[in-house]
This record gives C-alpha cells, sequence and structure tokens, in this order.
C-alpha cells in the first residue's frame, strides 16, 4: 500500500511533498528495527504537531468563547487535546491502518494504542503545517475538529478530570483516590507511560499518556466513565467539594499541553 498516497486523499489537501506524510507515520518501532532505514521515526514531527494542534485549538476556542476566562478556557483545550481525544479523531482519518509498525509493537497491539494513534496524529498536523503552512492547516484542522469545538459542554463538566474523580471518590467512599505508575517505557525523549487509578484496593481506571500527568488524566476520565456507568458518580454534596477546596486551582495550573 501506498500509505502517504492513501493518507493524503483521506486529508484531502493538495500535499506537494509526500515525503513528510511518510514520514509522519513511521513509528519509533519500526526505526528501532531497521536502523539502517532513512528518514528515522515520527516523533521529530510529533513534536511539533503537538504545538500546532494547541495553538489551533486555543485560537479556536478564544475565538468561540469570548466570554470565558483562562480557567475555562484551559479546561477546553485540556479536553480536546487529551490522548484519549486525538485517539479518536486519528480513528476516523483510520490511522491505525497507515502507521508503520516493527514486528514486537505489531504483535502487542501497539496498532491500536490511544497514545500511539494520537502521536501519529500529531505528527500528521505537523507535516501539513510544514507543507502546506498555518493558515491552510488551522482551516483544515478547525474543520476537522467542528464537531468538538462547537460541542456546548456544561461548564461543570469542564472541571479538571482528576478535580472531579477526587470529589466523586470522597462521595462514595470519603477518601481519595491515588494513582499508581505501572511502566514508563521508551527512551527519555518519547517515554510512554501508563497509569493505575485506584481507591483502596479498587482499580477504577488506567491511563497512558507521553507524561505522567498526561497518563493520571486519562486514568481520572477512564475511572469517571466506569463509575457513571455503574450509577456510582451521583451528586456531590457540600461537604466532598469542600474536602477538595482547592484542587481544581491546583489541577487547572497541571493540566497538559498547556
Amino acid at each position: 500500500m501506498d500509505q502517504a498516497g492513501e493518507l493524503a486523499a483521506r486529508l484531502g489537501l493538495p500535499v506537494k511533498d509526500r515525503a513528510l506524510l511518510e514520514g509522519a507515520l513511521i513509528h519509533g518501532s519500526f526505526t528501532n528495527e531497521h536502523p539502517d532505514e532513512p528518514g528515522g521515526s515520527n516523533e521529530r514531527l510529533e513534536f511539533l504537531g503537538d504545538s500546532v494542534v494547541s495553538l489551533v485549538i486555543s485560537e479556536a476556542l478564544f475565538e468561540r468563547h469570548p466570554g470565558e476566562d483562562e480557567g475555562v478556557l484551559t479546561a477546553r483545550r485540556a479536553a480536546l487535546v487529551s490522548t484519549r481525544a486525538l485517539a479518536r479523531v486519528a480513528q476516523r482519518l483510520r490511522l491505525d491502518e497507515l502507521v508503520v509498525l516493527g514486528q514486537g509493537a505489531e504483535r502487542t497491539g501497539e496498532r491500536r494504542r490511544a497514545s500511539v494513534l494520537a502521536a501519529v496524529f500529531e505528527a500528521v498536523v505537523a507535516a501539513v503545517y510544514l507543507d502546506q503552512g498555518y493558515a491552510a492547516t488551522r482551516a483544515w484542522l478547525v474543520a476537522l475538529l467542528a464537531g468538538e469545538l462547537n460541542l456546548e459542554i456544561p461548564l461543570a463538566s469542564l472541571k479538571s478530570p482528576k478535580s472531579r474523580l477526587q470529589e466523586l471518590s470522597y462521595v462514595r467512599w470519603g477518601a481519595p483516590p491515588s494513582y499508581r505508575l505501572v511502566s514508563a517505557v521508551g527512551p527519555d525523549h518519547a517515554k510512554q507511560y501508563v497509569v493505575d487509578v485506584a481507591v483502596g484496593a479498587r482499580v477504577l481506571g488506567r491511563g497512558e499518556g507521553s507524561n505522567r500527568r498526561d497518563a493520571e488524566t486519562e486514568a481520572a476520565m477512564v475511572a469517571i466513565a466506569v463509575l457513571e456507568e455503574a450509577g456510582e458518580a451521583g451528586r456531590e454534596p457540600a461537604e466532598a467539594q469542600r474536602a477538595v477546596a482547592g484542587a481544581d486551582d491546583r489541577e487547572r495550573v497541571e493540566e497538559p499541553r498547556s
């Protein structure tokens, strides 16, 4: 398969340098197994794409919500650029079909791992930016994310996942959740973290990300979804909110990709 050609068709853009798209699809596991292959992995493009995505989303939110303060805008952006959210966009483009993996990563199911999909999407964004320039990239990305950007999310739901889970945990068990690092794999510049969140002995969720903070946020989101599905995420009483007073402000400072 001509991965770059297929990707260009899916993007619907007049891509001039398909070598950029080819590079965006090369996972580090492939270059580790084929060190003599030219070009390297998509990690440098991922680094650039992370910033491009953040800037485009920040501008779009700034324009769409003129009455909201920095804290609310930060929470909205965090929801849109989380590993899980970007992985969903990657799945819409079916990037899992195109990413080039090493045999070991293929056997362990990396092709469908959220962190891998989010990373390849950011690399693709960087490739588009280098090929098309910022204005065209912004227009394409805003159109691609129109559903997410236009979604009217209640302000209460924009509270950071870790703060929301902490409140729910106090309501349900009278104790805060704890986060445990499961693994941190990869080179220092491209490490992938996996974190579990639990209350007591009960593990509520697992998350992954390019840093521990992202992985904890992802784990909290999974845990909240589990509690909501089980009907255990009732309305928080005032005492629970007082027990975690100040948590929102701390989390706002710590949100990923700010």
